[in-house]
């Protein structure tokens, strides 16, 4: 079975998630485009990359890829979902780190930060990195979903001395 990745921008992102789109079959993926449909000048972000995370949290084992400019403002949609671990992407380690650390299910590129190659190699990084799953990591992403669940913060250190 083909892992699927969902895929959205804003007009920055445009041209690099079209050929991701364009790639990711070569690797072993099944893209789905979840917008923008074309280029327009000047489309916000906030509807394509929330979509993203929609999709990813109900279709479980699969992926998403948000892109924009810097990659920062739809970072901070996508983990607006319930559910979704976006990770921003600016060297290999990253791209790697927020997999194997953070299981990670979406990656955010910014398509004015690096060139296109470089983008995709870091999709292809993120892609392929399993979740390490060991113990502090999983600790680690319970405490935050725990948050995401209920509000409370966790325990500091101090807290429990």
């Amino acid at each position: 079975m083909t892992t699927r990745v969902y895929l959205g921008s804003d007009h920055a992102g445009f041209a690099l998630k079209a050929r991701l789109i364009e790639h990711l079959p070569s690797v072993g993926y099944e893209p789905v485009d979840c917008g923008p449909p074309d280029y327009r000048d000047g489309d916000d972000y906030p509807p394509y990359c929330l979509l993203v995370g929609q999709k990813v949290v109900v279709d479980v084992g699969s992926f998403g890829i948000v892109i924009g400019g810097s990659g920062n403002g739809e970072a901070i949609a996508a983990n607006k979902v319930k559910g979704v671990r976006c990770a921003l992407a600016f060297s290999d380690d990253t791209a790697r780190l927020g997999r194997e650390h953070n299981n990670a299910n979406v990656l955010s590129l910014g398509s004015r930060m690096y060139d296109e190659d470089t983008a995709v190699r870091f999709a292809e990084l993120f892609l392929a990195e399993p979740f390490s799953e060991a113990e502090r990591h999983v600790r680690r992403i319970n405490l935050l979903t725990r948050y995401e669940e209920t509000g409370e913060l966790p325990p500091r250190r101090e807290d429990l001395a």
